[in-house]
This record gives structure tokens, C-alpha cells and sequence, in this order.
């Protein structure tokens, strides 16, 4: 099945342009709160219509296998509601590792849906595909990495790749990512978070490959429609930001360059603030932190200190200052924090 095809029957209104890696909520260590998730996806749902679920905001660095099926079975009977798609996010740093991964996901999947084969599962799931990032390693080369990827698209499901040198220590290469693109249709979507958007502007030809921005910042400029590279944006604080981020990408569709840059630099800057204030606390990751800050007060609004700060996977909570800065902050620009959890 050709690229195009493909992408059309997962996706028939089209791939999303707004993506998240959904928080993961926790009533205790390690265990999710599925009502917690549940109230998330609905109230971002009208502007991330795309979710990678685990992320590395959702904590999936640290998730064991059954972690993540407890999570995606939570996303996926309420992505059903909303009609959200999910890419189930494998998120190891050895390929033996996610392909075991991929097959544990999967003949779970095949149990869930009664299916008779993993693609079928997958689809009627929900499913768009799974993520994975290469093999990490600063010392491996980019025929051996093209070659452990190659092995994964091989398994024949809809698959994304996930730039993130910040966790593998190494990037694809712009002949890397073309050559897999030009040789595996199921090679449907290109996810870069490593800022210097070396693939998205390198020139090659990727054929109909759908490309999103993970790193933050100058929103207004990264997407096609504001002149830049990519079809879209994978970005954590759409978890926290959903209706500022879906309006840039409104104003810009509508020829509204100047709202959508002011906008987009109000965004960027708090997040910039909350993201630096947070980088100081060593448990958890700062993805996760900042956005589980911001997302406690707009769950909230003005009773957020009435309510225990959100725990992160390891069963830390999150310290009160946290909080505090990231409703200042909102307060700052005049965003609003109606509380979408007191609706």
C-alpha cells in the first residue's frame, strides 16, 4: 500500500497538524488515574486531535511494559469518544527492547479488539501507528542506525520516527530519514524535537512524509504555513496550551501573521520561564514537570491550591512553588484558567 493510501484510511480527515504527548496522570506511583486522563483528553480535544501516548512528557522513558498497556487501554476507550488518534509511543533505547515491545503491544491488542491480525487490531483500536526513536548511542553510525530502523519498518505497521538526540545521543541524517521514506510506505510520520531542524531543511526529496516540530518556541514560523518546514508541531505543551497553539495555526491559515507571532511569543515565553524553573528539580523529566504545572491550574483554575499537586510517576509530587510560578505566570498574559476540572 502506497504512503498516501495508507495515511488516508488512518486518517480520513487528514493527519492532525496539532499533536501532544499526553500527560499521564497518577493517583499513585506508577499507577494512572484514569478519570484524571480521561477530563484531559476531553478538554484538549478540540485542538489536538493527535496524540502520542507514552511520550516523553507522558513519563514513557520510565514506564515498564505493563505500564503502558494500563495507559493506553485508559486513552484508548475514551480516544474512541473523541476521535482522537493515538501513536503508541515505544520509547527504548535498544531495538531488541521495542520490538519486544511492539509484539507484547500488539498481541494485547489483537486480544482487546478480537482481531485476527496485528494491523487490523491496530486500526480498529484506534491505533495510527507506533513511534520509535534509533537505537541510542553517540557512537553508532548512520548505516547502522538506518539498518536497526529498517528492521522495525520491516514489521509492517504504520510506523514514526522520533528525532530526539537529547535521550539517543545521536541524530538521523537527512539521507537517512529520505532513503527509509523512499523505500518503506509505512514510514508515515517524522517527528523532530533536537531544534535544528536539520532533516525538515536539508532539501531531500521524503516524497509525502508528514513531518512535525517537537521543539518549542517561534511556533509561528516552524509550519508551513508560516513559511517554515514542517506540516505540523508534536509538542508537549499542546497539553497545556491547546487553544493558543490550534489559534496560531487558525490566524495563520487565515493570513494573520502578526496575531499569530504575538500570540505565539506570549506562549513561548512563559513556557520558556516555567521550563528554566523547573530544570532545577532532578525527579521526573522537565517536559512532563512545567506542563503538569500549567495543566494543575487550568484543571483547577482558581481552586488549584485546594487540590494536591500532581504526582509524577515515581510518586513524587510536584513541590507547591512549581505551581505557584506556573499560575503567575498564566495570570501574567491574562490566559485563562476556567478550570476544566470543576465543569
Amino acid at each position: 500500500m502506497e504512503r498516501r493510501e495508507l495515511t488516508r484510511r488512518l486518517f480520513p480527515e487528514g493527519i492532525p497538524e496539532l499533536w501532544c504527548p499526553l500527560l499521564t496522570h497518577f493517583s499513585a506511583a506508577a499507577r494512572p488515574d484514569g478519570e484524571r486522563i480521561r477530563r484531559h483528553m476531553e478538554a484538549i480535544s478540540g485542538n489536538v486531535r493527535g496524540l502520542l501516548v507514552p511520550g516523553s512528557t507522558g513519563e514513557g522513558w520510565e514506564m515498564t511494559d505493563d505500564d503502558i498497556l494500563s495507559v493506553l487501554g485508559i486513552v484508548l476507550d475514551q480516544s474512541a469518544k473523541t476521535g482522537q488518534k493515538v501513536l503508541v509511543g515505544i520509547l527504548k533505547t535498544e531495538l531488541s527492547a521495542i520490538l519486544r515491545s511492539i509484539q507484547i503491544i500488539t498481541s494485547r491488542l489483537i486480544e482487546r479488539t478480537g482481531s485476527p491480525s496485528a494491523d487490523e487490531a491496530l486500526e480498529r483500536s484506534g491505533v495510527a501507528g507506533f513511534t520509535v526513536c534509533p537505537p541510542s548511542g553517540a557512537s553508532i553510525g548512520q548505516d547502522e542506525m538506518r539498518e536497526s530502523l529498517a528492521e522495525l519498518l520491516r514489521l509492517g505497521h504504520p510506523t514514526a520516527l522520533y528525532q530526539l538526540p537529547q535521550v539517543t545521543k545521536n541524530e538521523m541524517s537527512p539521507d537517512t530519514v529520505a532513503s527509509l521514506a523512499r523505500e518503506f510506505p509505512n514510514f508515515i510520520l517524522f517527528k523532530d524535537t533536537s531544534g535544528g531542524d536539520a532533516v525538515a531543511r536539508s532539501g531531500k526529496d521524503f516524497g509525502d512524509l508528514f513531518f512535525v516540530r517537537g521543539a518549542e518556541g517561534a511556533y509561528h514560523r516552524h509550519t508551513r504555513l508560516g513559511g517554515g518546514a514542517y506540516d505540523g508541531f508534536l509538542l508537549s505543551t499542546a497539553n497545556s496550551f491547546p487553544g493558543e497553539l490550534g489559534a496560531v495555526l487558525s490566524l495563520l491559515r487565515a493570513g494573520e501573521a502578526e496575531r499569530a507571532a504575538r500570540l505565539a511569543e506570549d506562549v513561548a515565553e512563559i513556557v520558556t520561564e516555567l521550563f528554566s524553573a523547573v530544570s532545577e528539580f532532578t525527579t521526573g523529566n522537565p517536559f512532563a514537570n512545567a506542563n503538569k504545572a500549567f495543566d494543575h491550574i487550568r484543571a483547577w483554575g482558581s481552586r488549584w491550591k485546594e487540590h494536591e499537586p500532581p504526582l509524577l510517576y515515581s510518586g513524587v509530587r510536584l513541590p507547591d512553588r512549581f505551581l505557584e510560578r506556573a499560575a503567575g505566570l498564566l495570570a501574567a498574559k491574562g490566559f485563562p484558567s476556567e478550570g476544566y476540572m470543576l465543569r
